[in-house]
């Protein structure tokens, strides 16, 4: 018995995801709010009705796919900013880490860049819980910093949003990179976060 419902269990998974491939892949060249349940089922080759045993609505599976996006990346992210390196190096790593993980999963970054300002509230809302989480990341570890001595939980608060702002526009910007033109834009965007940090710090230094 518990074999049997072992198997039931895989295939639902199997099922779930293969909706949320789908989604994705529809998602390249439309909002989630013009996608359609049955265009979904239809490229998985499942009923309608079976989208409603994994979720409730569109929303709901685009929900799911910004967990997909984003919710492993907070591991990656907190260990870059954790490590033992000078700020220099923190910032070079992590626009690394934003470069590679972009070519791997193009149409999840394309999927956030899309809806972030999107018209479906309750993804806006779930990416901006994640990013919320990120911020929250880069806060505590400028808070390790020596020069970060002596500022506020919101002053450190506001410097770690204008961090994870320009992560997300590099994320965006890379889309459309051609390759050979990768390390010129990798570079640039190691530049601008110096100089949001610095210019933040020199701002929040002298306020």
């Amino acid at each position: 018995m518990s074999h049997t419902l072992g198997i039931r269990q895989a295939q639902k998974q199997k099922t779930r995801q293969a909706l949320l491939d789908a989604a994705l892949e529809l998602l390249a060249d439309q909002s989630l709010s013009s996608l359609g349940l049955r265009e979904v089922t239809r490229a998985v080759g499942v009923a309608p009705t079976a989208f409603y045993r994994h979720f409730d609505s569109t929303a709901d599976l685009g929900v799911a796919l910004v967990e997909e996006a984003l919710g492993s990346l907070h591991a990656m992210i907190r260990d870059q900013l954790t490590a033992t390196w000078d700020s220099d190096e923190r910032i070079a790593r992590t626009v690394e880490l934003i470069v590679r993980h972009v070519a791997a999963h193009p149409a999840h970054v394309r999927f956030l860049a899309r809806e972030r300002f999107g018209g479906v509230q309750p993804v806006r809302e779930a990416i901006g819980a994640q990013l919320a989480q990120f911020v929250d990341e880069v806060r505590d570890a400028l808070a390790l910093e020596p020069e970060s001595a002596g500022w506020n939980e919101e002053d450190l608060s506001m410097l770690a949003r204008l961090y994870v702002d320009h992560m997300m526009q590099t994320a965006a910007e890379l889309l459309t990179t051609p390759p050979e033109d990768l390390p010129r834009v990798a570079d640039l965007a190691e530049r601008q976060l110096r100089l949001i940090t610095l210019g933040g710090r020199h701002w929040l230094d002298g306020a």
